[in-house]
């Protein structure tokens, strides 16, 4: 058929309609708003489509598919399969990004984790595997009055209750396991809740530092490394107070020779800004951190704290200006200067705290009067604990206010923890090639040229990267980058975003 034949026609605001669009044709319908646009193109051609080619399938596949319902129409013919693209604004999620949304993401984790090369933070060594007798010799300048034990890392931030795993460690000889970083012995394990994610590490041995000891500790790595796929984590145990706990891993695949820096193994998890293993742990992956900022918390420069500079700690607020009083007697400032003209050291002590230094506080009032030494936290520590601590939403909503949002200063907006920006293919990290636009990021996947193993490796990861990155570029998206915020797309945007995900995902 040459057509698509609609007959009688009148779902919700269509007035019994009789229309023939031409196959093979871009048909765009146009109208006012409630003409029944929608209601043709969606909920009649597309519904009708949908309806017939789910019932096309057998009752087992129908069962898991929703099914919109029949459309008010007399007769519809020519139908194929239809694919609706619906024109909404994308996620408002504030960890979608362009990347995560064409699945652009999932295939350079994927080559980053198989042909990655890891590098020392620090120094910018390549990280080389480390042998038994490097483990052994860094374990033994170890302080020899402390007890230690090697723990074989094998479960590493997982669900579940991991109890057949624990079972064969059982059956192993294995006396003793570490879960989440408390001691148990295996004849005796507590409950483990499967929703949530836990460390277990096997204990494998406990020991203190001896002369005689090396070849006993070269054995005991080898069996933990056995065990946990080439990890091994040495930690000190019944340390004493004044003690810094030792926690050191090793791995057979990666560290440092200058600083004992070591990595475990390159998964996908540890290129995702949306998994523990690889966010940054000061932003948790959102590359921006909230604080209270003194330029908002200040009302004006030009009035003095006393005249409410700072609403809620002004003269007529009893508790908290005694506070400010005694904080200006002690640092020899007046309450009655305008903030403009004081200096920078006394104001930051105002908003940022006296660190450490006591303040001798008076209070008095009607039914109540006391005297303390304490330190000053500073109004906007003082703002941020009760930002945390209040259950009132009405108290969160009028500090909020007084927040503002600036890049991590961790990972400077990068998302991602340092052992993942610190891993390279072709001398570029992940996050500057997600710092590009899609045009540059198309030409650097069209040039890139890995040779041996590592080409052979990545052949067909690159292969899908340059496609979905070819469709992003044949819909006229070139400028964006793939670290673009999806809340801050347009329409339009998130428009051709959909349609080229549509078309790589083969349909």
């Amino acid at each position: 058929m040459k057509s698509i034949s609609l007959r009688g026609a009148r779902t919700h605001n269509l007035k019994n309609i009789d229309i023939d669009l031409p196959r093979n044709k871009l048909i765009v319908i146009t109208g006012l708003s409630g003409s029944g646009k929608s209601s043709l193109a969606f909920d009649t051609i597309y519904a009708e489509g949908q309806r017939r080619y789910v019932e096309s399938l057998s009752a087992y596949a129908r069962q898991f598919l929703a099914l919109m319902p029949k459309p008010d129409i007399d007769h519809i013919a020519g139908l194929s399969p239809a694919i609706s693209i619906e024109q909404k604004s994308t996620s408002h999620n504030p960890r979608s990004t362009v990347g995560t949304i064409t699945e652009i993401n999932d295939y350079l984790r994927l080559l980053y984790a198989r042909v990655g090369t890891p590098c020392c933070p620090q120094h910018g060594i390549k990280l080389e595997a480390q042998t038994v007798s490097e483990m052994v010799d860094r374990i033994m300048q170890l302080d020899t009055s402390r007890k230690y034990m090697i723990l074989a890392p094998i479960v590493r931030n997982r669900k579940g209750e991991h109890s057949l795993m624990l079972e064969q460690l059982m059956s192993s000889g294995y006396v003793r396991v570490r879960i989440d970083e408390r001691i148990y012995n295996l004849d005796d394990l507590p409950q483990i809740n499967k929703k949530t994610k836990h460390n277990i590490e096997a204990v494998v041995d406990r020991f203190r530092i001896k002369q005689d000891i090396a070849q006993r500790l070269a054995e005991s790595i080898e069996s933990a490394l056995v065990l946990s796929e080439g990890l091994v984590q040495v930690v000190s145990f019944d340390d004493k107070e004044d003690e810094k706990p030792v926690d050191i891993l090793f791995s057979e695949l990666f560290s440092c020779p200058v600083c004992n820096y070591s990595l475990e193994e390159l998964e996908p998890r540890l290129f995702s800004f949306n998994n523990p293993n690889g966010a940054c742990p000061e932003c948790d992956g959102l590359g921006i951190s909230q604080y209270f900022d003194p330029e908002r918390i200040i009302v004006s420069k030009d009035l003095s704290l006393a005249a409410g500079a700072i609403r809620g700690w002004e003269r007529k607020n009893g508790y908290y200006y005694q506070m400010l009083l005694a904080l200006s007697e002690h640092y020899k400032f007046d309450l009655e200067t305008p903030l403009k003209n004081l200096p920078k050291k006394i104001l930051d002590i105002i908003m940022f705290g006296s660190k450490g230094e006591l303040i001798q506080f008076k209070y008095a009032s009607e039914k109540i009067e006391f005297n303390r030494s304490s330190e000053f936290e500073g109004i906007a520590n003082n703002m941020k604990r009760r930002y945390k601590e209040t259950e009132s939403n009405a108290i969160r909503e009028e500090l909020n206010k007084y927040i503002s949002i600036k890049k991590c200063q961790v990972c400077h907006g990068e998302r991602l923890n340092e052992a993942a920006r610190n891993v390279f293919v072709a001398d570029k990290s992940l996050p500057y090639i997600n710092s590009l636009s899609i045009a540059e990021c198309f030409d650097y996947f069209n040039k890139l040229d890995l040779e041996g193993k590592k080409g052979e490796i990545a052949e067909k990861i690159l292969k899908e990267i340059q496609e979905r990155l070819e469709f992003l570029v044949n819909v006229g998206l070139n400028y964006l980058s793939l670290e673009r915020n999806a809340n801050s797309l347009s329409g339009g945007e998130a428009q051709r975003i959909r349609l080229a995900s549509q078309i790589g995902a083969g349909l």
